[in-house]
């Protein structure tokens, strides 16, 4: 079973996708539109052009997991427009992912900053 954790590094493509690639089209694409490691655990998210559909690649050490969503109807509304510092993904928390699955806006939520090591470091 697949779960999305805290600690997960999720990333939202920009750019729609074409919904006839599979795993291994992906794959390809992350590595060479997103320039990231597909095999290094992160959680990538791609919408097609309608908006009305989304997949999750990720990789578990031990094969891929491809999720796919399809809204009855509606659109996901909410998708990143502008590339931060040239980048093809935005960053997502696991709790805002689980906003996006519901069609949300995942930058309406508000959750604790990430934990970060307080005092000089050694």
């Amino acid at each position: 079973m697949l779960q999305i954790t805290p600690q997960m590094k999720i990333l939202v493509a920009v750019d729609p996708a074409d919904f006839r690639k599979g795993i291994d089209g992906l794959v390809h694409l992350c590595k060479e539109s997103l320039r990231q490691d597909p095999f290094a655990g992160a959680v990538f998210v791609f919408r097609n052009r309608r908006r009305n559909a989304i997949k999750v690649l990720v990789y578990d050490g031990q094969g891929f997991w491809l999720c796919h969503k399809r809204l009855s109807e509606g659109r996901f509304r909410w998708w990143p427009s502008a590339p931060e510092r040239g980048s093809k993904a935005k960053a997502l928390a696991s709790h805002q992912l689980s906003v996006l699955f519901s069609a949300g806006n995942p930058n309406r939520t508000a959750a604790a900053p990430d934990w970060r090591p307080v005092g000089p470091r050694v």
